[in-house]
């Protein structure tokens, strides 16, 4: 099977690339230039390197590969997508038919773009699916009646805020809202929350959008949300089951069971 994957950065791309490999698919990696790291490169079959905002050369590349099945992989920061962008004539249209400048909407007018043009955008979690967190208690410390109440209550406020399209994270102290992610992603909204109250420990809880696909902004922790979390005294951390990855899983739970930090999967709300 022959793939493409759009590279943000992170981890995710790499792992998508190396688990295409092993399973003998050919994966054409599109890296995104102000995003991806050169790991990217040495993971792919073929690598091209393209900008925020080439949509028209993104479809060209496609073409020219023979990829009709296209995959997004790795984060592309939200404050980069509206501020930084260079958008070709391509691109530009589209951003010109938007009603809201938000993800949702700027994904989907590229979806709608590729489609034409005969590319289907798959489920980002296709070749990692093993990854994605499982119900239930994923440390070997469990959440403690105080976390406990956190996570239930930053859990309707997460999607929330998810369903808005707005940000996939919130910290959550004492039975209050602290803070929610926003363009900022959830490092520096969980620094900034530890800011607020010092002393007291904090518990992150991360929504998916109520989508019922996983095409885009999947929501993705591994060892460097431990290492912020240690940071910042953040003690619990929730995620919803079946929709949020897992990166480098065997690092991140050894780096949370080290921490004594409670890691659980949460029944994604509807509606």
């Amino acid at each position: 099977m022959k793939y493409g994957i759009i590279a943000g950065n992170g981890r995710f791309p790499v792992l998508a690339l190396e688990t295409a490999r092993k399973a003998g698919d050919e994966a054409i990696a599109f890296a995104i230039r102000e995003e991806a790291s050169s790991e990217v490169e040495r993971a792919a079959a073929k690598c091209h390197w393209i900008s925020l905002g080439e949509l028209g050369r993104l479809i060209e590349l496609c073409k020219q590969e023979g990829v009709t099945r296209i995959m997004m992989a790795g984060q592309v920061k939200h404050a980069k997508i509206f501020s930084n962008i260079r958008p070709d004539w391509r691109l530009a249209k589209v951003l010109f038919s938007l009603a809201s400048k938000n993800t949702d909407s700027l994904i989907g007018g590229v979806i709608k773009v590729l489609a034409e043009e005969g590319i289907e955008l798959v489920d980002s979690t296709l070749l990692l699916k093993p990854l994605l967190a499982p119900a239930g208690p994923i440390t070997k410390r469990k959440p403690d009646s105080d976390e406990r109440t956190n996570i239930e209550y930053g859990q309707k406020i997460a999607h929330a805020l998810a369903s808005l399209d707005l940000g996939q994270s919130v910290a959550i102290a004492d039975k209050a809202c602290v803070a929610l992610e926003a363009m900022e992603g959830t490092d520096a909204m969980l620094r900034r929350a530890a800011s607020l109250v010092e002393g007291k420990s904090l518990t992150l809880v991360k929504a998916s959008s109520r989508r019922r696909h996983l095409l885009f902004d999947v929501p993705v922790v591994g060892p460097g949300t431990i290492a912020t979390m240690v940071e910042t005294g953040t003690t619990a951390l929730a995620v919803d089951a079946g929709r949020t990855l897992l990166l480098d899983r065997d690092e991140f739970l050894a780096a949370a069971n080290a921490a004594k930090i409670a890691v659980v999967g949460m029944e994604a709300l509807e509606g």
